[in-house]
């Protein structure tokens, strides 16, 4: 039965249930930990009575749980997995014997810290200081969605030392996230001993001093408990426009004697022998060689897969064509597409809400347009780029598409950690980053995003695309709408011709269909093929132009898809010429040449490769003249193929 918050306070039966459940569950942890050898009995303990109250009352149940409009509990402090564990299998999502057969054990979704695949469980944690920016994400798709749940949003004490925790505060108290109740497991201790000892910080003041709405409690008194997420629930608070915090009073190990107040079980099991005098002391059975028993008996299964076979329901709209003699950038283009789309969708009751995410470059990467269409549905997120990564992902996995820009350097090098978190949780942000590469320019090296197709490639759901023009960005960012996968599109800052084809047409204009994964030849020829990335194809036609003058045949093919790549491709043009170069505005070591060289590699296939990328870090300059420094001009690229080409 799930108890809500509608009642002032908990009947006397409900608090004499919670109070009598309390041991088993803490024998729980503890059989749990010992089971594994390994986890995190203190912390489990200190939370245990909050979870408790929130999984009695909030309206998530084993029935609606998969409900769009349910209430959210993410448990940012991940690593007390035990006590999240424990409760949810007490409240029925699944069966206790499960946990104590797959926690920590290979093969087995009851992970060392929290993993979503366990019913109940929203957002894979442990990475400290994400879970409040996903909470912030959750609760900005409920608004956007027109949903009334609750987001609760768990948190240890030493945690609170992490930075993105400041910027998701600021974040929720700005847009008024009255929904988003955070809870504070405060018992002193981190790993290093006293929390105070190790960096002292006064919480109430931190959290009111960023506009949230502060409750102080007993973390281990049931009725105080309720009293306190009530009151956040119902809004009866300083502010009822604001988020909510709960500061809980508790103790490590709570309710073993032997571990109370230690700051080693933190991470640490106890012997058989403390095990068995803690279920004496809380008048459990001590069953623990039988569960062994039953552990090694049982396998573990698991699908070890990421879906992506949701669909996404969203009006794409018309492509725009820009001429063949039209300069502009690719950033143009995303801005009108973001524009399009938020008309064409913004009355659509059955089309998933498009949100616009920025970190103070709203400008930059246009999405004024978009902010103008549908301000409502724009959060600027302010310098806060690893918060704004985390509220894009969660908020698509409830049923939101963001577009979250910034610049190469900090919406994916910077954010490696949280996009990285973001794929683990199966979601699908559009993370469009702008100013990439050399083509900055002026900015110089700091800001040069030279080194993102590798951390792309490392998330194994993300796929990432780098536009020639803006007639392939319209493309690549209209096809790829609905697609359900984290997309990265990269693209740079400079104003950039429209890539034509023999004829002088537009090579991605009203015939050209774009297809993830699929490279397409925009200049003919024989002697020498060079696979070009992004601003690096029009340099790249200009080099096969000035060649065929020569009696030089340089076939041109147009890799904009980095992650799906044409393999294919790859393997025709090797067996059909032989002679092969990349070219790229990235290092030269980690991108589009590593990948060619890679499938090479694989199929054991012969040939002729030189890449020509970014070989050192650049200079402040115009984009020409750093191309230039580097060897990356047209003019080197040709030398290199009639050079590269003369070797057979």
């Amino acid at each position: 039965m799930n108890y809500g918050f509608a009642a002032p306070s908990l009947t006397s039966d409900q608090l004499d249930a919670l109070t009598g459940q309390r041991p088993r569950l803490a024998a729980d942890v503890l059989r749990l930990v010992s089971l594994s050898g390994s986890g995190h009995p203190g912390g489990s303990l200190s939370t245990l009575d909050a979870l408790m109250v929130i999984y009695a009352c909030a309206a998530i149940t084993p029935e609606n749980v998969n409900a769009p409009d349910r209430d959210r509990v993410i448990i940012s402090h991940g690593h007390i997995s035990p006590g999240v564990y424990a409760t949810l299998a007490d409240r029925g999502f699944f069966g206790i014997d499960e946990a104590y057969v797959g926690f920590r054990r290979a093969g087995s979704v009851f992970g060392g810290h929290i993993e979503k695949e366990v019913p109940g469980v929203e957002w894979n944690t442990g990475n400290l200081g994400q879970g409040l920016s996903a909470g912030a994400g959750m609760a900005i798709a409920g608004r956007v969605r027109g949903f009334s749940h609750n987001v609760f949003v768990g948190m240890g004490d030493g945690e609170q030392q992490k930075g993105q925790i400041s910027e998701a505060r600021r974040f929720a108290a700005r847009f008024k996230l009255s929904n988003l109740i955070a809870f504070i497991d405060v018992n002193g201790l981190q790993i290093g001993g006293r929390t105070d000892a190790i960096m002292p910080f006064d919480l109430a003041a931190s959290w009111r001093a960023d506009g949230w709405n502060v409750i102080s409690a007993d973390g281990h008194d049931m009725k105080a408990l309720y009293a306190a997420f009530r009151a956040a629930v119902t809004r009866q608070t300083d502010n009822p426009e604001a988020p909510t915090v709960l500061l809980l009073d508790t103790v490590m190990g709570k309710g073993v004697s032997s571990i109370e107040g230690d700051h080693k079980y933190h991470g640490q099991a106890l012997t058989d022998a403390q095990l068995s005098a803690a279920l004496q002391e809380l008048g459990q059975d001590d069953n623990i060689d039988a569960l062994r028993a039953l552990r090694r008996e049982r396998t573990c299964s698991r699908p070890h897969h990421i879906d992506r076979d949701r669909a996404i329901v969203l009006d794409p709209g018309k492509p725009r064509t820009y001429g063949a003699n039209e300069t502009t950038d690719c950033r143009s283009a995303y801005g009108n597409f973001l524009e399009d789309i938020a008309k064409a969708n913004a009355a659509n009751p059955a089309a998933w809400p498009v949100i616009g995410i920025s970190c103070d470059l709203e400008g930059s990467v246009k999405m004024g347009g978009f902010r103008k269409a549908t301000p409502e549905r724009f959060f600027e997120a302010g310098i806060a780029e690893h918060n704004a990564a985390v509220v894009a992902g969660a908020a698509s996995a409830c049923g939101v598409l963001p577009y979250f820009s910034t610049f190469g350097m900090f919406g994916i090098i910077e954010c490696y950690n949280q996009q990285r978190l973001n794929d683990q949780n199966e979601t699908a942000p559009r993370v469009v980053v702008t100013h990439c590469g050399m083509d900055v320019g002026e900015d110089g090296p700091t800001h040069q995003c030279i080194d993102y197709v590798p951390a792309a490639h490392n998330l194994f759901g993300a796929e990432l695309y780098v536009p020639a023009d803006p007639n392939e960005t319209d493309r690549i960012l209209r096809a790829t709408a609905t697609r359900y996968a984290p997309i990265f599109v990269a693209m740079g800052r400079s104003k950039i011709p429209t890539v034509t084809t023999l004829d002088g047409k537009p090579a991605f204009g009203d015939d050209f269909t774009f297809e993830p994964g699929v490279w397409t030849q925009v200049r003919p020829g024989d002697d020498a093929v060079v696979f070009a990335v992004g601003p690096m194809l029009y340099r790249a036609v200009q080099a096969s132009d000035q060649l065929r003058e020569q009696g030089f045949g340089l076939r041109v093919v147009n890799a904009s898809s980095l992650k799906p790549i044409d393999r294919d491709c790859i393997l025709r043009c090797a067996r059909e010429v032989g002679t092969l170069l990349t070219y790229e505005d990235h290092n030269v070591h980690t991108g589009l040449g590593a990948l060619v060289a890679g499938v090479l590699g694989d199929e054991g296939v012969a040939a002729r490769l030189r890449r020509l990328g970014v070989s050192r870090y650049g200079t402040s300059g115009a984009p020409d003249d750093l191309f230039a420094e580097q060897g990356l001009a047209p003019e080197n690229l040709a030398q290199a193929a009639r050079e590269l080409a003369a070797r057979g």
